[in-house]
């Protein structure tokens, strides 16, 4: 069950998404929220002199300037989550932002983060980010979310059968009944008869459904192009796909579908465990 929730926030418009989704989701959950902000190292360290004759490194005004920042993104985080009838604090951190992150979220079900976050310049550039570092090394499932995405619309599954896609298969249907959104399974095979058989077998797990379910299948093409492709074509509000597919090459998460999905997605995208 996604009791907790913790959002990743650094003051971007990238991470205003997930201030908003992680808020709305909380607020239609019943979800208990909670927010954190990273002050990072290298963002007030001198970057040394070399021996050069230069200006002192400003570090303690720019210490004071990323920490009264800090303050600023917590008190907004405060002020949407109330607006939306949620009581949440952000509490301020600092030192590496991915490993805060994750120490914070060691003990909440689900952590949200914005894709694009303000090192990247409005880029959908994820891999050697924070975002990339935070899914790789936490325990929990993440959503990540895309600058301008918002909750609402129908949930796409991605199913290929492996132990990932079936943690994935439960939490979309606890979020299904929650937010009362139907739910579109996506499985791809080369394979017609294993494509038959991942049905058979997803059809078992989102038995509890109270929602519609709609099936969709593909034999052709890059299986996460099709799964963005589908959850465009339902107007979908999230994905929800496995953090580890079939050869657990997303262990590393660089180069797999799963990583490809939340580069291209235009909706957010849970990676169950």
């Amino acid at each position: 069950m996604t009791e907790s929730i913790l959002v990743a926030t650094d003051g971007s418009e990238g991470a205003t998404a997930a201030e908003r989704c992680g808020t709305a989701l909380a607020s239609r959950l019943g979800a208990r929220l909670a927010g954190v902000t990273v002050v990072e190292d290298r963002d007030v360290r001198s970057p040394g002199s070399d021996d050069l004759s230069v200006p002192g490194f400003p570090d303690a005004e720019l210490g004071a300037y990323y920490k009264a920042r800090a303050e600023a993104v917590a008190r907004r985080f405060g002020e949407r989550a109330r607006g939306e009838g949620v009581d949440a604090s952000c509490e301020p951190a600092s030192g590496a932002a991915d490993d805060r992150i994750v120490e914070r979220g060691q003990n909440v079900d689900l952590i949200v983060l914005g894709r694009d976050g303000k090192s990247s310049a409005g880029r959908s550039v994820l891999i050697g980010g924070t975002v990339d570092s935070v899914v790789r090394k936490s325990t929990c499932s993440c959503l990540v979310v895309p600058t301008g995405a918002l909750l609402g619309g129908p949930i796409v599954l991605g199913f290929d059968g492996s132990p990932g896609s079936r943690a994935a298969a439960n939490l979309a249907v606890e979020l299904a009944n929650g937010l009362g959104e139907a739910v579109h399974v996506f499985v791809d095979s080369k394979d017609k008869g294993r494509a038959v058989a991942r049905f058979e077998e997803v059809r078992q797990l989102v038995g509890g459904l109270e929602v519609p379910v709609r099936e969709t299948s593909s034999t052709l093409g890059r299986p996460d192009v099709k799964l963005v492709d589908t959850a465009r074509e339902a107007r979908a509000g999230l994905i929800v796909i496995g953090a580890y597919g079939r050869n657990r090459i997303s262990d590393y998460f660089i180069g797999s579908n799963a990583a490809s999905v939340v580069r291209t997605s235009p909706v957010g995208v849970v990676l169950a465990r």
